[in-house]
C-alpha cells in the first residue's frame, strides 16, 4: 500500500481568491505549468526585490518608505523560505 500523496498548492488562487490545489504525480501538464509559473513569480520577485533595495536609499523619508523597507523584508523572507523549499523538495527526488 502506498501513502496519499500530499495535495500541492498551485501558485494561482481559484474562485473568489481561494487557494487551489493539486493531486498528482508531478509528472502532467498542470503540474509542469506550476513549476513554470512558480519559477517565474519567484523571478520576479527577485528583480523586484533588487529594485526597491535600489531605490529606497533615495527616497524621501515617511510612511510610504516605512512600508516599502517592511515590504522588502517581508519579500525576501518569503524568497528565502521559497528556494529553501525548493531545495530540499530537489534533495528528496
Amino acid at each position: 500500500m502506498t501513502t496519499p500523496r500530499e495535495p500541492r498548492l498551485l501558485p494561482w488562487s481559484g474562485a473568489e481568491g481561494k487557494p487551489c490545489y493539486l493531486i498528482t504525480d508531478d509528472d502532467g501538464p498542470v503540474s509542469r505549468l506550476a513549476d513554470t509559473t512558480e519559477s517565474t513569480q519567484l523571478g520576479m520577485g527577485a528583480e523586484l526585490l533588487a529594485h526597491a533595495r535600489g531605490l529606497l536609499p533615495r527616497a524621501p523619508h515617511g510612511e510610504l518608505r516605512y512600508l516599502a523597507e517592511r515590504l522588502t523584508e517581508a519579500l525576501a523572507d518569503a524568497l528565502r523560505v521559497a528556494e529553501s523549499r525548493g531545495r530540499r523538495i530537489r534533495g528528496l527526488g
